[in-house]
Formats: C-alpha cells, sequence, structure tokens
C-alpha cells in the first residue's frame, strides 16, 4: 500500500483542475484526474461497498473508463483503490502520486489514515458562476450549494487531520503568482519546484494562468446575482478572508427559495436537452426510473461519449 498518498481537495470549479495539470507536469509527481469513483460508493462511517457491485459500477464510470486502468478482482477495496494509483505512479515513472477529490475526501481516510491534503480555496461567488456555465444550477442560489459542502466538509476534517499534512491554498494566488504558491506547495509534498509545471499549455487546452479570472464574478454577475450568492454564503466569504461587494444585502423568503429551487431544475433540464438531445434524456430518465439496466447502461454511455467529446 501506498503509505501517504496527496490528494487535492475542494469545491468543483475551483481551479482544481488546473492546478492538477501543474502538478501533475512535475518530473517527480505523478496526479490522477477526478477520482470519485474511490469513495462514491463508499458507506457514510465505516466499511466498504460490495466489491461485484463495485467493479460493475466501474465499467460505466466516465472518468474511470478514460483512465486505462485495471481491475485486478483478486484485490480487497482498499488494496484495489489503492492499486489505481500506484497504476498511475507506474504510467509515468514517477516518486509521488496524488489524484483530485471535490466529495466525500473524509472517506480517503479509511484507506490512507496518513495521507496528506492540499485544499484549493477559490472565491464561492466565481465558483457558483462556473457552475452554472457548466449548466450544473440554474441560478447563483443553487449554484453555491457545491461550494458549501465542500468548504464545510473540509473545515471538518482538517481538524482532525495533523498540520503538518494538510495545507490550505487560494486559487487567486494561483493565477497572480504561480511560481510563489507552486514552490510553498512543492515544499510541502517534498520535492523542488520544477518550471515544468507552467508547461500545460503546450500540451492540453488550458491557457496560461490569467490573473483576470481571480474575481471575474465582479464584471460576469449582476448586482443581483451578486447579492443572492452573498445571502447564501456571505458569512463563511468572510471567514475565508473575502470581501464582499457594498451592494444592499438581500433576504430571502421561504416563497423566494421555493421559487429559486424550480427554476433552478427547469434551467438545468433546458441545458441538458440543448447539450445531448431530447432522446436521451428521455431515454435516461425512464430507464433509469424504471430500473433497465442494460438499457440505461447503453444510454449512459451515448451520454458520456457526448461529454468526453466536449471536453477535447
Amino acid at each position: 500500500m501506498i503509505s501517504q498518498p496527496f490528494f487535492l481537495v475542494g469545491a468543483e470549479r475551483s481551479g482544481t483542475t488546473l492546478l492538477r495539470l501543474m502538478l501533475d507536469g512535475h518530473p517527480e509527481l505523478a496526479w490522477n484526474m477526478e477520482f470519485e469513483y474511490a469513495v462514491d460508493l463508499m458507506p457514510e462511517g465505516v466499511g466498504y461497498p460490495d466489491l461485484g457491485a463495485y467493479h460493475r459500477y466501474l465499467e460505466f464510470d466516465r472518468v474511470f473508463r478514460l483512465s486505462g486502468y485495471t481491475i485486478d478482482p483478486s484485490l480487497s477495496y482498499p488494496e484495489l483503490i489503492n492499486s489505481f494509483l500506484e497504476q498511475k505512479r507506474s504510467q509515468q515513472s514517477k516518486r509521488f502520486v496524488g489524484a483530485t477529490v471535490h466529495r466525500y475526501f473524509d472517506r480517503l481516510l479509511r484507506i490512507w489514515p496518513d495521507a496528506k491534503f492540499i485544499h484549493l480555496l477559490r472565491d464561492g461567488r466565481d465558483v457558483a458562476r462556473s457552475v452554472i456555465d457548466m449548466g450544473w444550477a440554474g441560478n447563483l442560489w443553487i449554484g453555491c450549494e457545491r461550494w458549501i459542502e465542500a468548504e464545510q466538509l473540509w473545515e471538518s476534517i482538517s481538524r482532525t487531520i495533523s498540520p503538518d499534512r494538510h495545507v490550505t491554498v487560494h486559487y487567486e494566488q494561483l493565477v497572480h503568482d504561480p511560481v510563489f504558491l507552486l514552490t510553498s506547495i512543492c515544499e510541502f509534498c517534498g520535492v523542488k519546484y520544477n518550471s515544468a509545471m507552467l508547461d500545460y499549455p503546450k500540451y492540453t487546452s488550458y491557457k496560461p494562468v490569467d490573473p483576470k479570472k481571480s474575481t471575474s464574478w465582479r464584471t460576469n454577475l449582476s448586482e443581483n446575482d451578486i447579492r443572492l450568492a452573498e445571502a447564501r454564503i456571505g458569512s463563511m466569504l468572510v471567514e475565508r478572508g473575502y470581501k464582499l461587494s457594498n451592494l444592499p444585502p438581500l433576504t430571502l423568503t421561504p416563497d423566494m427559495e421555493r421559487y429559486l429551487r424550480r427554476q433552478d431544475y427547469w434551467r438545468r433540464l433546458h441545458f441538458r436537452l440543448k447539450r445531448i438531445g431530447y432522446s436521451l434524456v428521455v431515454q435516461e430518465y425512464l430507464t433509469r426510473r424504471l430500473g433497465l439496466r442494460k438499457w440505461h447502461s447503453k444510454v449512459k454511455l451515448q451520454v458520456d461519449a457526448i461529454a468526453n467529446a466536449q471536453l477535447k
């Protein structure tokens, strides 16, 4: 078993892909992409999922299938998950290995109790705006939820981990002074900074860091959207060192919240219809509700193929 892997944790759309590409570019660091398939099926509290069910789950997990990892059916659950990181490290012939995890990252400690964590924090208003752009939420109020969940989970588990095993870094500093921040992260990982970490634009679709993206909510959000976000996460933003706008605070009534949740549903549905088409949306819904597993798996593969094509 790997004794002390590294995990990059934080909310989705907080810049984890950018930082992961930088880390993976280091000659001594192999960094796995999204590793949620390691924790999503783990039950709360204790224990591990049924291995047979987990093997079947991996057959249709889009990210796992992209990894190209093999499944050794003789391994226990912890050994199997560990083997994926071993395969990543072996593929790249590097000294250390890490992975990105956006949710349930507390469960990683069941497999690796001595794991180290890099917590990436970004302004929740920018995260929520990006979540909407992905079609995962229909308004800023709902768009903040992924950020809230990730930050509350990190706040909870960071208290249980010794200070030498975790570090919090800010996305805003990453795009303003990447060399300085990457140097500090490398020190945490036990390696020296290498300029190859900034070569990712040569072999990915990601562009060089842009400091303007650090506070894009100021220009890309309407005043009403800013007030919605700050009504939801204002106190959490302040606790994490972010300044609020000078806009009048917004107080939501229960009726307003119910409206926002209805709006979120219909906007997400509209986005999905536009992205994958009416036929696949209907098939996906019906096969899931009716328990038609084989048909549902076939539909899921088609949906995943569309998602993969849009990543290129």
